[in-house]
């Protein structure tokens, strides 16, 4: 007879909340089907959905139930993995291939199910992995990291950072991918310290292997938090993370390593690039051609992007640029073009009205 039960995350805010009062948003349900056949579920009007193994969507809530699962590592990689799904498959031994106890609870009719200690480490505030399990996928050091920074009041228990130092070293982490590290970097950044990800991932050592020419100082790992919290997007946080990196080659191999997305590597790279020159330009001319290589007139968000990376890492002085960026943009380039007989003139003229705008502003 089939059991369902409430498992991972839903389980884990809900003991978060009512032990430690977080205010945690109210996520998905995720459900694990005890003692079932996809048939079974199939004959009962659930979606198969699943492609690695058998996950099905309600009928009626179209909520995720994934039958209850063994997994056993095989071969390399992400998918080197072999699953069991059938129905004598328990709850126990479904919970006990899952990366941290607090995400190892299940619940069904209002009972809880925490065979390793969950909630004794919510109470304590640990963090701390299931079984020796935990080494078959190296991207649960990321993981790790992340929840870290998500919940800043716990910590990595001592035999999980061991483990980790201890894959690190052996080299199983040496077969991350870069999409996945990534996805699960992505998700700290946005985190409310985002700090904490990195401090963690550099006490094992995953940072030092993955990134070992990116030097991230106290200073940096404060404005991160800073940036956090004033919600700065995911674009304008790496390029606060990156905005002391001179070498571009440094920059590349970070961006391979992770995979970047391209409107990152667009930001950083313009960080990068006016960085110097936006700190010490004192004429007319030299703001406009801070403000042409910005590309203002098409991209203007991305220039403010730019400010405020360079307010929160430099302490810039971004009213004046905002001003100068709208006195440029309200330079009617049309009417000016329609003035000149000469049309080679054209771009000269609409120059120089632009300069003598900001001139204004800076008199």
């Amino acid at each position: 007879m089939k059991k369902i039960y409430s498992v991972g995350g839903w389980v884990r805010d809900h003991f978060l909340r009512e032990i430690h009062h977080l205010d945690l948003p109210q996520g998905d349900r995720d459900w694990v089907v005890v003692g079932a056949t996809p048939k079974e579920m199939l004959a009962l009007g659930y979606q198969s959905v699943g492609k690695d193994f058998p996950v099905f969507l309600h009928p009626k809530t179209h909520e995720e139930y994934a039958l209850a699962r063994l997994e056993r590592k095989v071969a390399p990689g992400y998918h080197g993995f072999e699953f069991d799904t059938a129905p004598t498959v328990t709850l126990e031994e479904d919970l006990s291939r899952r990366d941290l106890t607090i995400n190892a609870m299940a619940m069904a009719d209002g009972q809880l199910f925490d065979p390793y200690g969950g909630i004794d480490d919510i109470r304590h505030c640990r963090l701390r992995h299931v079984s020796d399990a935990f080494k078959e996928d190296p991207v649960r050091i990321l993981r790790v990291a992340r929840f870290n920074a998500r919940f800043p009041q716990f910590s990595v228990a001592d035999e999980t950072m061991t483990l980790m130092q201890e894959m690190v070293q052996n080299g199983e982490a040496d077969a991350l991918v870069a999409e996945r590290v990534f996805q699960e970097f992505r998700k700290g950044l946005m985190e409310k310290h985002p700090s904490i990800m990195i401090e963690v991932l550099k006490r094992c050592g995953l940072w030092q292997r993955l990134f070992n020419r990116i030097d991230v100082s106290t200073t940096t790992l404060k404005h991160l938090d800073e940036c956090a919290n004033q919600s700065f997007s995911l674009a304008e946080r790496f390029a606060v993370l990156l905005a002391n990196v001179d070498s571009a080659e440094t920059l590349n191999q970070f961006f391979k390593a992770l995979r970047t997305p391209s409107d990152i590597i667009d930001l950083v790279d313009l960080v990068t690039r006016l960085r110097t020159p936006i700190q010490v330009a004192q004429s007319p001319e030299s703001v406009l051609n801070i403000l042409e290589c910005g590309d203002v007139l098409r991209r203007p968000q991305r220039f403010e992007s730019l400010l405020k990376v360079l307010r929160s890492t430099l302490g810039l002085n971004v009213d004046f640029w905002l001003k100068a960026m709208a006195h440029m943009r309200a330079v009617d380039a049309s009417t000016i073009a329609r003035t000149q007989q000469d049309k080679s003139q054209i771009p000269i003229a609409i120059r120089q009205a632009r300069l003598e705008t900001i001139k204004e502003l800076m008199s």
